[in-house]
């Protein structure tokens, strides 16, 4: 009776016992957009929790996040622009996965600026300066025949939808939107789209970037980490209804933009976290023109794709 009741008690004793907490993972994200959907997606879908992890997802610009991340406050950053330009002028950082490759952003005027000579001696808002939404805005005026510099004033605000009221409220007359908010702009408040990036321009958006000292001490954390954004990645390739329905969770949009939304966006992610030796050179290019860089960083001194990887083995992504 006892030998039968021995495995019972035991079963009972583990049942009862509590579960290992989860580990915490802090990740920053730079704007309430889709940019920032694989991170939604692998906390609402429960692909963190998968992976024994509590997630923390902290919305800040990417000066803020590229400090935390340096001293240990944060385990990872979410959106790169700024980051990886960083590095390329000596922090320890390594971007570990490149999830948004393409830029999204629009050039979005008040109803009544409705041409470029318009925007001269008007005010544009960004959330970072120096940040990819900076420079795709300023790429846009050029290309319209505008000097940023001298024909514009630039000035910091929020993430992507407070710079929409800012400019719906009147202090702000120019934006550079990417969805869905661009599109709220131009249904809700008519807002004018006067220009979108082209394929001319390069500049990855969104993927994992974490310190050297965090890649070294905290390994497994991070390996797990990017095995939830591979699934939510997975994720957002297959499922355009559900990927829909976290969009208007978490950024409050209604399900037409957000279907747009998705649309518009799935062409501008990898599907496996990897872009391709061209893609990186023609990136890595860009920046150095930004910086003034005499010739390209080598990819290897930025990029460390080893756990991607391995991640993407394990999971059967190609």
């Amino acid at each position: 009776m006892k030998k039968a009741l021995l495995p019972a008690v035991i079963a009972l004793a583990l049942a009862a016992a509590p579960a290992a907490a989860a580990e915490r993972v802090r990740i920053t994200y730079a704007s309430r957009s889709i940019s920032s959907i694989l991170a939604f997606i692998a906390e609402d879908k429960g692909f963190f929790k998968e992976e024994d992890l509590e997630p923390q997802l902290i919305l800040t610009r990417g000066t803020t996040a590229i400090a935390a991340a340096t001293t240990g406050d944060v385990e990872a950053i979410h959106i790169m622009g700024s980051a990886i330009r960083s590095i390329m002028q000596g922090l320890p950082l390594k971007v570990l996965a490149v999830n948004q490759k393409l830029p999204l952003f629009y050039l979005v005027a008040r109803p009544e600026l409705k041409t470029f000579v318009d925007l001269k001696g008007k005010t544009m808002a960004v959330t970072t300066f120096g940040g990819s939404q900076q420079l795709a805005g300023y790429h846009m005026l050029r290309k319209g025949g505008i000097d940023p510099v001298k024909d514009i004033t630039t000035i910091l605000s929020g993430d992507v939808p407070a710079q929409l009221q800012a400019q719906v409220s009147g202090p702000v007359q120019i934006t550079v939107l990417s969805p869905p908010t661009v599109f709220v702009a131009r249904d809700k408040y008519k807002l004018n789209l006067l220009a979108s990036i082209g394929d001319d321009y390069v500049n990855f958006i969104s993927g994992l970037i974490v310190s050297e000292r965090t890649l070294r001490e905290k390994a497994g954390l991070i390996r797990r980490a990017l095995r939830a954004l591979a699934k939510a990645n997975r994720y957002f390739r297959t499922n355009e209804s559900g990927s829909a329905d976290i969009l208007v969770k978490y950024l409050s949009v209604s399900r037409p933009i957000a279907v747009e939304t998705y649309r518009y966006g799935l062409p501008a992610y990898t599907p496996n976290g990897i872009p391709t030796p061209k893609e990186i050179e023609e990136h890595l290019k860009a920046d150095a023109e930004v910086l003034k860089l005499k010739e390209p960083v080598k990819s290897a001194a930025i990029f460390d794709f080893a756990l991607e990887r391995e991640v993407n083995a394990e999971l059967g992504v190609k």
